[in-house]
């Protein structure tokens, strides 16, 4: 193992990174009502700029994952960085909504960094660096969720939308001379031939499964496209499932992602990730929603914004107390913990809080319990997964948490949309809708907690069969 001279500035620095990735989601938010007026496009068609950057970031972390363990985690993490900075340039200039659309998926490989970046952390961190380096990057997700929305909202109302993208693509070419300059290479490859078709099936299965989640609402559930899409998914994930168990060097090795330890760990991320971003997606609403509501505070995007800041605070100090609760009582309570908090939160938001101060208690609960439980999944697939396999494995759990995420999002809109309230002669989600979504958020959150406490624990790794080791030669 490489051990780095300076392992706080590689923290740093990979944790920088995870940030960008969550900026880069939330790049456009304040912007989808405008952006029909400014490209002259239609609702629909501004929509694909977060569809298309979810499915491209649910194909890309599975296949980056893999080429990392391959080819080096560092290598593959710079070029998933150096992808992410031609998007935003291109976003900057883009003549169309078109073009935008394309550099948008090009900015959604971002979401690949997370995972590498982890696994770059397991290898060449000390030992005892590991756990609150990881910590810190997971949550970044959420740390970067909290303080993007203001930012994004601010420079939105005082500049052009071209200077969001443009400021994204200084971040991203920043970042790769950091890496290049402070983070080492893992010496840890598998080697071998890349599984294109497994690639290729993979993401088919993928793009079909989330375009029938993210457009479900716009295009009825009980639509034909919809169906068919929903159909065609499980056709190629149960064909790429028989190519993975027959394949010598698969791009998800199924049966190492089948141990109890694992495969349960992903179950709970899906259902963590749901419970997690329902706060995201809603809060900031009812902050927005007008008084009248009688649940509204009326507040402009940038001052919504500025309200929840604490959430991306609470992140940032718990996540090297998840580290600790970790190392001294074990990820997986920290995970039940974490998750049973994150339900708490969810179950104060649902009650509709009346005041500034008790939205923003509430939230910050939230805050907590998935600064806590996010930082503790990452430690549980790398326990349950030998060293040359965490890329492709946290990878793996990257994507469930994004079909959590997903899911979260449809359910939002469904409910938002089918309880409704006038007023002023203006349709909004009534306060009934919220306390659905909240509840269904909490609920979540208290059967991941479950979950994770009926996991059994994973083998050690030691045991397990490790096909990375890597030759002097293939490390250096």
């Amino acid at each position: 193992m490489v051990t780095s001279p300076r392992p706080t500035v590689v923290i740093g620095v990979l944790a920088s990174c995870g940030l960008a990735v969550s900026l880069m989601q939330t790049l456009v938010v304040p912007l989808l009502p405008q952006f029909p007026r400014l490209l002259s496009a239609s609702p629909a068609t501004v929509a694909w700029l977060v569809t298309a950057t979810l499915v491209a970031a649910a194909v890309c972390a599975p296949v980056m994952g893999r080429l990392g363990d391959m080819y080096g985690k560092r290598r593959i993490l710079l070029a998933g960085l150096g992808i992410v900075t031609v998007g935003s340039a291109l976003g900057a200039a883009a003549p169309n909504v078109g073009v935008l659309i394309a550099a948008r998926a090009l900015q959604g490989v971002a979401m690949g960094v997370i995972a590498l970046g982890i696994s770059v952390m397991r290898d060449v961190l000390p030992p005892e660096r590991v756990g609150s380096g990881i910590a810190l990057m997971s949550s970044s997700l959420g740390i970067g969720g909290a303080i993007g929305l203001p930012l994004t909202g601010f420079v939105a109302q005082q500049a052009s939308w071209r200077w969001l993208f443009a400021g994204a693509a200084v971040l991203g070419a920043v970042q790769v001379l950091l890496v290049l300059i402070v983070v080492r290479e893992s010496p840890l490859r598998s080697g071998g031939r890349f599984d294109l078709a497994g690639a290729v099936g993979l993401s088919a299965a993928l793009v079909c499964l989330l375009l029938a989640i993210s457009k479900g609402n716009e295009w009825g559930w009980g639509s034909a496209a919809v169906l068919g899409l929903l159909v065609a998914a499980a056709v190629l994930f149960a064909l790429w499932v028989a190519w993975e168990l027959r394949s010598r060097r698969p791009l998800v090795d199924l049966r190492l992602s089948a141990r109890p330890a694992v495969l349960w760990t992903n179950v709970a991320s899906i259902v963590i990730g749901f419970g997690m971003f329902a706060g995201f997606l809603v809060t900031t609403q009812i902050l927005q929603a007008p008084v009248a509501t009688g649940y509204g505070f009326g507040l402009s995007l940038v001052a919504a914004g500025l309200v929840l800041l604490p959430i991306g605070g609470a992140m940032t100090i718990f996540s090297p107390v998840s580290a600790r609760v970790s190392r001294r009582r074990g990820a997986r309570t920290t995970l039940v913990l974490g998750a049973t908090i994150l339900a708490l939160g969810n179950v104060l938001m649902a009650t509709l809080p009346g005041s500034l101060p008790l939205i923003v208690a509430a939230s910050t609960t939230t805050a907590i319990g998935a600064a806590l439980a996010y930082s503790a999944i990452p430690l549980l697939i790398m326990d349950g997964v030998p060293p040359g396999e965490t890329a492709a494995a946290n990878s793996l759990n990257t994507l469930m948490r994004m079909l959590g995420t997903s899911s979260c999002s449809s359910f939002v809109a469904a409910i938002a949309t089918g309880l409704t309230t006038s007023v002023a002669g203006q349709t909004l989600p009534a306060a009934a809708a919220y306390r659905v979504i909240y509840l269904a958020a909490a609920g979540a959150a208290a059967i991941g907690a479950t979950i994770a406490a009926l996991t059994p624990r994973a083998a050690s790794t030691d045991a397990l069969p490790d096909t990375a080791t890597a030759s002097p030669a293939r490390a250096a």
